[in-house]
């Protein structure tokens, strides 16, 4: 097992792996409630979206730690679920089993592009100047998740948004984890961000803060209501333009988030040599299979998620910590009464997203900030990001602005062919989509 993952190459244990794969785990275990809830508001029975979701995850991020071999874990994706709820079944009058039909067919053509390379040619001509914005534009954004979610940032009418009351239990307990976390990271502990985990959530248990679970383990939800459903469709409804569309952004925003998270996290664990990711068509053939995989369980697009970087940040550096993820994912369909500490109060989870946001952002060392042709588009990327709480708008931002910005100071031969493609496909994603 060692040998097939090069723990040793890489400087790793079964046990930090392991530490790792919980702490990946934690840091994303709320989507397996989170989902539910609004996948449910498209009428589909949450029962059977948890368990989806639990499986959808474990099966890709399976596929992720043994195949491609990176410490990155996939689960149905936030944003993409609530596109499939509020934009596509509500907003647009689409039947569910349509809309899961949808992302199955997307899923089917991220497999065929990643066969094909195209998937790998696209992110390859990438310049890396802009995947380290992208890269740094997630650490800031998982960062005000987290200062969002524990309510240390809230809304404002006047300013949008300011500093929440930090003396209230739920902000009060998410600081103290802050300083916990950073503690144990300045002290070099490889396993600090786990470690401040667990004891933020022991003191919120202890303080109330943190509800107590009501038991240890439950039954498992039928997956029945959901399991093919993508299938028990009139396929005359398929043919229109209107899923055409839905198509389309599910395969679009997918597409560059993953391409973002993807180098993000593989960047952190530094995988990442002469602005080329290794392995990165079976990565990604892992993410494809995963969406189709998911679609037919019964949850909408699962994608890679930007909370592995906490496991890398923990000492995450193999696929083992991926295989580590997808057992808990599994054994969680057993024990998900304990999982309402971390679920239900966001500012246990809350200080591992500040500190991955930062150990992200380091990424902004490497912009050549002198260049001002390659100073605006990476700005713009990084901006965007948590001000639109969207990764895909801040990569489209930065991949529109950087060909002008590069014609503009007489370099635009630098430019792959393909940005300038993407320059049109990005503009048209705005316009219309």
């Amino acid at each position: 097992m060692d040998r097939y993952f090069g723990f040793k190459e890489h400087g790793t244990s079964y046990r930090q792996e392991a530490v790792a794969g919980l702490t990946t785990f934690l840091s994303m275990a709320y989507i397996l409630f989170v989902n539910p809830y609004l996948l449910s508001q498209a009428g589909m029975d949450s029962g059977a979206v948890f368990t989806a979701t639990a499986l959808a995850a474990a099966i890709g991020t399976l596929i992720m730690g043994v195949v491609a071999k990176y410490p990155i874990a996939l689960a149905p994706g936030m944003g993409l679920n609530a596109f499939f709820t509020f934009g596509v079944v509500l907003g647009m009058g689409i039947d569910w089993e349509v809309a899961l039909f949808g992302v199955f067919l997307s899923g089917i053509i991220f497999i065929i592009i990643t066969i094909t390379k195209i998937r790998e040619t696209i992110i390859n001509a990438i310049p890396s100047e802009l995947k380290y914005a992208a890269a740094a534009g997630i650490g800031l954004f998982i960062a005000f998740i987290g200062l969002k979610n524990a309510e240390i940032i809230v809304p404002d009418v006047a300013t949008l948004v300011t500093l929440g009351h930090l003396t209230s239990g739920g902000p009060l307990l998410a600081v103290f984890g802050i300083f916990v976390t950073v503690i144990f990271m300045v002290r070099g502990f490889k396993g600090g961000i786990f470690y401040g985990m667990v004891i933020t959530a022991i003191v919120g248990v202890l303080t109330g803060v943190a509800p107590r679970p009501d038991g240890i383990v439950g039954a498992i939800p039928s997956l029945e209501p959901t399991f093919m459903a993508a299938f028990s469709i009139d396929f005359s409804e398929v043919f229109t333009v209107s899923l055409l569309v839905v198509v389309l952004t599910f395969l679009f925003v997918d597409f560059f988030d993953t391409a973002g998270t993807l180098y993000a996290v593989a960047n952190q664990a530094g995988y990442v040599k002469d602005n080329k990711l290794p392995r990165a068509d079976k990565a990604l053939l892992a993410d494809s299979s995963a969406t189709s995989i998911g679609a037919l369980l019964g949850t909408s697009t699962t994608t890679a998620y930007v909370e592995s970087s906490s496991g890398v940040a923990a000492g995450g550096r193999t696929g083992f910590t991926s295989v580590s993820t997808a057992f808990l994912f599994l054994i969680a369909l057993f024990f998900s009464p304990l999982l309402v500490i971390f679920t239900e109060t966001p500012a246990v989870t809350a200080p591992a997203l500040i500190i991955v946001g930062v150990l992200i952002a380091s990424a902004l060392s490497k912009i050549d900030w002198k260049k001002f042709e390659i100073a605006v588009p990476a700005f713009i990327t990084i901006l965007t990001m948590p001000l639109t709480f969207s990764i895909a708008h801040g990569i489209a931002m930065g991949f529109i602005l950087y060909p002008v910005t590069m014609l503009a100071k007489g370099r635009g031969k630098e430019v792959h062919p393909i940005m300038y493609g993407l320059f049109f496909v990005f503009l048209a994603y705005f316009i219309f989509l």
